[in-house]
């Protein structure tokens, strides 16, 4: 369950941005849910979304999607015009998407690798993510990895920063001057990216001097501390702003005195951040061009060749296609292994009785009888073991391993079949399910 750029507008996202402590609150209720088993939160600059297995679709759905109106503060009716839900397989066919960056706002871009990743290493520290979400995160990360190696989908600009700097500045970066506001990971991208473009003197700025200093002496910059962000913004051509704060670090106020202090020089803001961390009035600041996230739609359609979105596509589907036959054999497997139990009970219990009937019996044909016996089972067994594997993984929902399971008696305390939730669609919206 989630919503993103596709599915609600950016001041909506801004609004569910989740910090550190709020993301680890909404996890600890959200494992806390009766229905619930496991939970993993993936929350970026441009999507929140919730990864769960859970006992009851509908009981599932309903306590997730009370959660995320809590706790991000927005209205449930406001919100679920804009949240998408995917169940079972369309939810793992999601998670492979996103992970190979296809339904990233800049198609190709690596930064959402490493937040999948990162999510699903919160989620395990804290003991909230087990087995079945470890499957499917590691497939979905493998078939990310083959997406980038196999195919040119990162070619034309892996980052939203890259992207920013060629619509901003289309003419270069040669020997100008540049300033990055934040030290963490998207820092890092947008330091790499000014180096890239041929900046001169790169300032890196953040509340923690300790963090700037690092990043700056990493790329051959220098830090400054916030408080000197407006005497910075006077001399600087470039600015990007990536904190990751709750609310705005750049003001109208502040731009407006730094571009008071320089002779008619035009700056270039580029804010990546979600929330925005400058205020939109920037715009409107004379000699002023500033970028958004907004600001990037235009290059997302062209961002990437045709050819290797299919390929990355085609990739996806395949590695879709293994996880869940994968699956859906490993949820036959106990069934099959109760059913070949019950037939070496028979043959030990039939063998049991046949000696003390026929006491005389010889070990040669006592053993040729227990042979019989036993391949006799293994043939009656083999067409219904074979059969409903095939159909397990050609079905869908529909429970032949259950089934299986009361046409033979089975003992339910045994390893048995995964059942089918009484579910007929597999993917449903908010407004739909209530």
């Amino acid at each position: 369950m989630g919503l993103s750029h596709r599915s609600a507008p950016l001041p909506l996202l801004e609004r569910t941005s989740l910090s550190v402590d709020a993301a680890g609150k909404l996890l600890d209720d959200v494992v806390a849910a009766p229905a619930v088993d496991e939970a993993m939160l993936l929350s970026t600059c441009n999507r929140v979304e919730l990864y769960a297995s859970v006992e009851k679709f509908h009981a599932g759905v309903a306590a997730l999607s009370d959660l995320l109106a809590r706790h991000t503060g927005v209205g449930f009716d406001e919100l679920s015009p804009h949240v998408y839900v995917h169940y079972e397989d369309r939810a793992a066919q999601h998670l492979f998407t996103v992970a190979s960056s296809l339904d990233s706002m800049l198609v190709g871009e690596h930064q959402i690798l490493g937040q999948v990743r990162a999510a699903f290493r919160t989620a395990r520290d804290r003991g909230d993510a087990g087995g079945a979400l470890h499957d499917v995160i590691e497939r979905a990360l493998h078939a990310a990895k083959r997406v980038h190696a196999e195919t040119g989908i990162d070619a034309v600009g892996t980052t939203l920063v890259e992207a920013g700097l060629r619509l901003g500045a289309p003419g270069g970066l040669d020997g100008q001057r540049a300033i990055v506001v934040g030290a963490g990971s998207m820092a890092s991208i947008a330091v790499a990216a000014l180096r890239t473009a041929g900046v001169g003197d790169l300032v890196v700025a953040s509340r923690t001097m300790v963090s700037a200093e690092l990043l700056a002496t990493r790329v051959g910059g220098r830090a400054a501390a916030m408080a000197d962000l407006e005497n910075e913004i006077a001399g600087a051509d470039v600015v990007i702003t990536c904190t990751g704060s709750d609310s705005q670090v750049l003001s109208a106020d502040v731009v407006q005195r730094a571009m008071s202090m320089r002779a008619d020089r035009p700056l270039f803001i580029l804010d990546v951040a979600v929330p925005r961390d400058v205020d939109p009035g920037v715009g409107e600041v004379t000699g002023v061009s500033l970028f958004d996230i907004d600001a990037l739609g235009p290059l997302v359609d062209n961002a990437v060749a045709a050819d290797d979105v299919l390929e990355a596509r085609r990739i996806v589907d395949m590695e879709l296609a293994a996880y869940v036959s994968a699956r859906r054999a490993s949820g036959v497997a106990p069934t099959v292994v109760a059913l070949r139990d019950k037939g070496a009970q028979t043959v030990a219990a039939e063998l049991h009785r046949l000696e003390r009937r026929l006491p005389n019996l010889d070990d040669a044909a006592r053993a040729e009888i227990a042979a019989t016996m036993q391949r006799v089972v293994d043939k009656v067994l083999h067409a219904p073991t074979v059969r409903v594997q095939e159909l397990a993984d050609t079905a869908g929902p529909t429970s032949y391993p259950e089934a299986l399971r009361r046409l033979f008696d089975l003992d339910p305390s045994a390893p048995a079949a995964l059942v089918a939730p009484d579910l007929a669609d597999d993917e449903i919206g908010l407004g739909e399910q209530r």
